[in-house]
């Protein structure tokens, strides 16, 4: 029994790796030829789907920490999950503002190079048992770039869309009503930036720390 719940197990999340893999893979080339043919306004109308999509699907990434499919701390994947569903849906959708910002390119460039490695490491780990030395590289060392030029991108289009959020109060919840409880989604976007401050070196230094443990044990084997 407990052969076949294994077999089921790396079944399943090989077709959830790779599935996103294919979902990010999509985001990051029609991102780069829209770049290309048409500038970095239209990016997001270009990506929209499947990067809503591909984000989040992560949320399943929560729940097979919480039943043991993965080893994966929820300490470290909730953060990461929550702020970029909160970018992707909370600022991104949520107000058109922000769309034909920059910053929206490399955002996405960010997330989908970083995922993109991520999702087919752990694809070929549960497939077939292993990942090649140089993916196992790229999984620990590319986010030594990537995750700068992502967080930059995320605090950027947070302050960006700071006086949109406010003029529109939309999510916003005024006094007096029915619960008594009142809500300001501006603050709560203040707020949010105010834990990138702390939240980023912290993540930064624990990325830092599994490099190390990762290629420092795949040396030695």
């Amino acid at each position: 029994m407990a052969v076949v719940l294994s077999a089921l197990r790396r079944l399943y999340l090989s077709l959830y790796n790779w599935t996103v893999f294919l979902g990010w893979f999509q985001v990051l080339y029609l991102a780069l030829k829209t770049l290309n043919e048409s500038g970095h306004q239209h990016v997001y109308s270009a990506v929209e789907r499947p990067l809503l999509l591909a984000q989040s699907a992560a949320v399943l990434e929560i729940l097979h920490g919480l039943v043991g499919l993965v080893r994966s701390p929820i300490t470290a994947t909730l953060p990461q999950i929550g702020s970029r569903l909160y970018l992707t849906w909370g600022i991104l959708w949520s107000f058109p503002e922000t769309r034909s910002h920059m910053l929206v390119s490399s955002l996405v460039i960010s997330w989908s190079i970083t995922e993109i490695i991520r999702y087919s490491f752990f694809g070929m780990k549960e497939a077939l048992g292993f990942a090649p030395s140089w993916l196992l590289w790229l999984r620990y060392s590319t986010f030594i770039l990537l995750y700068p030029t992502g967080i930059t991108s995320e605090v950027g289009l947070i302050y960006i869309a700071l006086p949109h959020i406010k003029n529109s109060e939309k999510y916003s919840i005024r006094m007096p009503n029915k619960w008594n409880f009142s809500f300001d989604y501006f603050y709560a976007a203040i707020v949010a930036l105010g834990i990138y401050v702390p939240g980023s070196p912290h993540m930064y230094g624990y990325m830092l720390g599994q490099r190390k443990k990762a290629l420092a044990k795949a040396k030695g084997e």
